[in-house]
């Protein structure tokens, strides 16, 4: 006698309520995470009641909307200011959750269509785009920048040239970019995801890029949780708690990933003017304060804090730590050469990510009568961007070494077999 058929898992239902529950906790968590990471920055006292309007901006640029900054000082004066920075707590903390709800009635399935994944997608993306034109109507603000007292304050007055600094939105491009963010994310989640089921015609090749796309997600997972740590153990060493905070609530990704591309030995060119200031180490903002673009690298680390070698020997125990976990996760017939390959085209991928978002611009100033920024607290700069391919090259070289040492790694270990045999676990006895 044949077993009896094991019996079918019920299909989790993916319409409209689905959706909604999805896209609102996703917002939800990105919203919270930018107004308590605002509110520890002390954006909460800002005037004319704008707190909410900056959180709606940085949620805005958490994924990859556009938002413009503009100044005016009547007819005798001038403001000008760019930002250019991504908030990547904000923007983690919604590709998680968006990723995660996405995937979450796609579970205990080997094989999907493709009508039914991008259907389920489109209904995400539908209820995605009225919450980007509410985020993008209600990033617009204008602030009254306080040119204190004496002479400036007096040449303000009598050319009706106090200053003002504002910023908007281009709604269209951040339509755009949100919709085009909300696409990489649920790709990358189908991608990176074990338990997600592809189209039949994909699932052969999920072999090659499934192992290494999930590695890379745990290596800069990695990386965030060391960051925290780190940020954690300093709050406690040395106070500075609010500031901590906010760094871990907007910008830890943007330090950890940074640490990440140091320690593999890329530079990134910098300055910091002004009032603006990198909370944390401090040895960021004592290399980068000069007055002309230096050169941040390992070189310059080291010469201001030896213990900055130790990137070096973080990345490599990462690295190999992933690389292994990756080959026990592919099939048995993979070569530990191609464990190489794979795992170098992941990292430099991720590394172009990581220089194409961790880029930080920033700039403003105030001029009168035609001379240029008149220093002080009224101009300011900060910049930090990479030298991209070397960086990518770097990140290549060390994919293929600890590729190749972690398929020898896990030689021994018995690992998975066909993608076959694991549709047939997965399915039941036939």
């Amino acid at each position: 006698m044949s077993p009896p058929p094991a019996p079918a898992r019920p299909v989790a239902r993916h319409g409209w309520p689905q959706a909604v529950r999805t896209v609102l906790t996703g917002l939800a968590v990105m919203v919270l995470t930018a107004a308590l990471g605002l509110w520890a920055a002390g954006a909460a006292d800002l005037p004319d009641d704008a707190f909410p309007r900056v959180v709606a901006a940085t949620v805005v640029t958490a994924v990859g909307g556009s938002v413009e900054l503009s100044g005016a000082a009547g007819g005798f004066a001038r403001t000008r200011a760019a930002l250019t920075v991504l908030p990547l707590s904000v923007t983690l903390a919604g590709a998680l959750v968006l990723g995660a709800g996405f995937l979450r009635p796609l579970r205990h399935r080997a094989v999907a269509s493709a009508g039914e994944l991008a259907g389920w997608a489109a209904r995400l993306a539908a209820l995605w785009l009225p919450a980007l034109i509410g985020l993008a109507f209600a990033a617009r603000q204008t602030f009254a920048v306080d040119v204190g007292s004496g002479t400036l304050s007096d040449l303000a007055d009598l050319f009706d040239a106090a200053p003002r600094i504002g910023f908007t939105t281009e709604v269209p491009l951040t339509v755009l970019f949100g919709l085009l963010w909300l696409a990489g994310v649920l790709l990358l989640a189908l991608l990176v995801a074990r338990g997600a089921p592809l189209p039949g015609r994909l699932l052969r090749r999920q072999e090659a890029v499934r192992p290494a796309a999930h590695a890379m997600v745990e290596l800069l997972l990695a990386c965030v949780v060391v960051a925290l740590v780190t940020a954690l153990i300093t709050a406690v060493a040395r106070g500075h708690g609010a500031t901590v905070w906010a760094l871990v609530l907007l910008g830890l990704p943007n330090l950890a990933w940074l640490a990440l591309t140091l320690g593999l030995g890329a530079t990134w060119d910098g300055r910091v003017d002004g009032p603006f200031a990198l909370p944390m180490p401090p040895v960021l903002d004592e290399i980068l304060r000069t007055p002309d673009v230096t050169a941040l690298d390992l070189g310059s680390l080291t010469a201001h804090d030896g213990r900055m070698w130790w990137l070096v020997v973080v990345d490599a125990v990462l690295l190999l730590a992933v690389a292994f976990r990756m080959a026990v996760r592919s099939p048995s017939r993979i070569r530990p050469w191609q464990h190489a390959l794979h795992l170098a085209v992941a990292l430099a991928l991720s590394v172009l990510t990581v220089c194409l978002t961790g880029r930080v611009s920033a700039h403003y100033g105030l001029s009168l009568l035609g001379i240029g920024d008149l220093g002080g607290d009224l101009t300011g700069e900060l910049l930090l961007r990479p030298r991209v391919w070397q960086a990518v090259g770097l990140g290549a070289l060390w994919g293929l070494v600890a590729g190749f040492l972690g398929g020898l790694l896990a030689r021994p270990v018995r690992r998975g077999g066909s993608v076959d045999g694991a549709m047939r676990r997965r399915r039941g006895p036939v």
